[in-house]
């Protein structure tokens, strides 16, 4: 599963970027993701949750958009959206050779949001002097 490299990446790069900042808290990352880009955004949020464990965006939301893909004809000017799977080939006139991909292999961070102030203490951290248990929602 590359998400996990992906989400990995991801924190790393806004982890040097907010302590270069002087943030202590990451609350949000927003991702464009392309149609093409070979990722499945269900498990990059997943891996992203993980690989976020432990770091200034633990508990940071992972916001994605997706970008559709889209391609150009350079024989007849015609745009057309691209699909899954990709079509590559001008619906107007038939043409491949002169096809150019316009988008839809993005995957990029578009922004961050963070705190500044004191620093942020997981939740894990904060109760491991405490040996009780914060109740689950089924409980209260």
């Amino acid at each position: 599963m590359h998400e996990m490299s992906i989400a990995m990446a991801v924190v790393t790069q806004v982890e040097e970027a907010a302590r270069s900042g002087g943030a202590t808290a990451v609350t949000s990352v927003r991702l464009q993701i392309g149609e093409l880009a070979g990722v499945v955004p269900d498990a990059l949020a997943f891996c992203f949750e993980l690989a976020c464990a432990g770091t200034v965006l633990e508990g940071a939301e992972l916001v994605t958009e997706p970008v559709a893909a889209r391609a150009h004809c350079g024989a007849c000017t015609d745009d057309w959206a691209v699909g899954m799977p990709p079509r590559l080939v001008c619906p107007r006139c038939g043409r491949a050779a002169e096809v150019e991909l316009r988008s839809g292999r993005e995957l990029q961070i578009l922004s961050v949001r963070w705190e500044d102030g004191p620093a942020h203490v997981p939740p894990a951290a904060a109760h491991a002097g405490n040996p009780a248990r914060e109740p689950i929602s089924e409980e209260r």
